[in-house]
């Protein structure tokens, strides 16, 4: 039993308090998932440049060492901004594939959370009241963003097993639920060379949309073959660099609601997530439909 929550922004009253509204959504959503909680939050792109935002369990230390180390580097322009346990680089778009390989290579301590030119992922352990005020979420504005807060069942308690989980870029899902033909999944995702951080389920259904993404397909016939591919109950939200996506199994025996005003489109496990929007008594509400695809898109 997991909480998730999603906030599309139509309008800038929105944007500009997406942070605040998001953080009251997930703590709305804390005895659904006391174990860890986590959010995606796509701001505004920088032109030719990209974020990396990686974690770490001894960040003093080890972003003063990496900044210290990209500084050396004089051909890397970059900017490092630390919030807690994680830290945003920006740098020029054209760098991104080098400073990922020089992290990978050169800092076990450090954890590759995200790469974007929108997004940026915060996710702990901790009750989600917790996760909001270490990583100052309130503050933060954005086009849109998903989060949720996890009661473990399938793994161990841990920072990277929290979602939402990132398999690509400006890409993440969060899920409810629990797959049954994961171990299978991920065996044919590894012989396809997508790798994996986790032994979550729903990192494997992550790796499945962005595999299936990287091929060709659109994010509605990527979620459309997960209907046809993926065994057990689950229903997901998946973030991309223009909006959001949200999918129920076929049985639909996980809650959701779905919200939609002039300014917004929210989605939130149960309700009660949605009642401290803006003129929540005047949306249309309604529960996503069984094996059915929704999206909304900038």
């Amino acid at each position: 039993m997991c909480g998730i929550v999603g906030l599309f922004a139509k309008q800038e009253n929105i944007s500009a308090n997406l942070g605040v509204h998001l953080s009251k959504m997930l703590e709305s959503m804390s005895d659904r998932g006391p174990d860890s909680a986590g959010l995606a939050i796509y701001g505004k792109p920088l032109a030719s440049k990209t974020k990396i935002t990686v974690q770490s369990r001894s960040p003093k230390h080890d972003f003063q060492k990496l900044k210290k180390f990209l500084s050396a580097k004089k051909e890397i322009s970059f900017s490092l901004n630390i919030h807690s346990t994680h830290a945003v680089i920006k740098l020029d778009v054209k760098q991104k594939d080098q400073v990922t390989n020089l992290i990978n290579d050169s800092f076990s301590n450090l954890r590759i959370l995200s790469v974007g030119k929108k997004m940026e992922i915060y996710k702990e352990i901790g009750k989600p009241a917790e996760v909001v005020k270490r990583f100052e979420i309130a503050k933060m504005k954005g086009s849109h963003g998903i989060g949720h807060t996890r009661m473990a069942t399938e793994s161990a308690v841990t920072t990277l097993g929290a979602h939402p989980f990132s398999t690509g870029e400006d890409q993440c899902l969060v899920h409810n639920g629990s797959l049954s033909n994961h171990n299978s999944l991920r065996r044919e995702l590894i012989r396809k060379e997508m790798t994996f951080e986790t032994e979550n389920d729903s990192e494997v259904a992550a790796s499945f949309i962005t595999y299936r993404m990287n091929n060709g397909k659109t994010l509605k016939e990527a979620l459309e073959s997960a209907l046809v591919e993926l065994d057990g109950f689950y229903t997901f939200v998946v973030g991309t660099e223009n909006g959001f996506g949200v999918l129920r199994d076929p049985i639909a025996c996980k809650p959701a609601v779905l919200a939609e005003t002039p300014d917004y489109v929210a989605f939130g496990s149960e309700y009660r997530a949605l009642t401290s929007l803006p003129n929540i008594e005047k949306a249309k509400v309604w529960e996503p439909e069984p094996a059915t695809v929704y999206f909304w898109g900038h």
